[in-house]
């Protein structure tokens, strides 16, 4: 993968997590509340900070286990998507579309990743299997 790629799904996966952040926030303190005036439903962002650090310094590790994290939101979406009223509902599609985003950048981030670790442990194998 060239530097111009690999730099541009990070920065994707970045951008879309910090969004991700801010309209979880921004949803359940002033677009669509559960409850008028807000709720402690914002309080679900705070998972999203912890792979914050790791994610700006292209952890891999991190960016693994976040792509995992991002399901559960990529969940809450559709769920609210298909039974919340209707502002809700077309709040909930951004969360999905944001989280969605982030899982594509960050898997197509890890790709090369992913082939250069299978690729030694091969070597490894073959080294120890002679």
């Amino acid at each position: 993968m060239s530097l111009e790629r690999s730099a541009l799904l990070h920065r994707g996966a970045v951008a879309s997590l910090l969004l991700l952040i801010a309209y979880c926030i921004a949803w359940e303190l002033w677009l669509a509340p559960l409850r008028p005036g807000g709720s402690w439903l914002v309080l679900k962002v705070v998972p999203l900070l912890f792979p914050l650090i790791g994610v700006l310094k292209r952890d891999v590790y991190t960016m693994q286990w976040s792509s995992m994290l991002i399901l559960l939101y990529f969940m809450e979406g559709i769920v609210r998507a298909t039974s919340d009223p209707d502002r809700s509902a077309m709040v909930a599609w951004g969360e999905v579309v944001l989280s969605c985003l982030f899982f594509v950048c960050v898997l197509a981030y890890l790709r090369p990743y992913k082939r250069a670790a299978k690729a030694l442990a091969k070597q490894v194998i073959d080294k120890v299997s002679k």
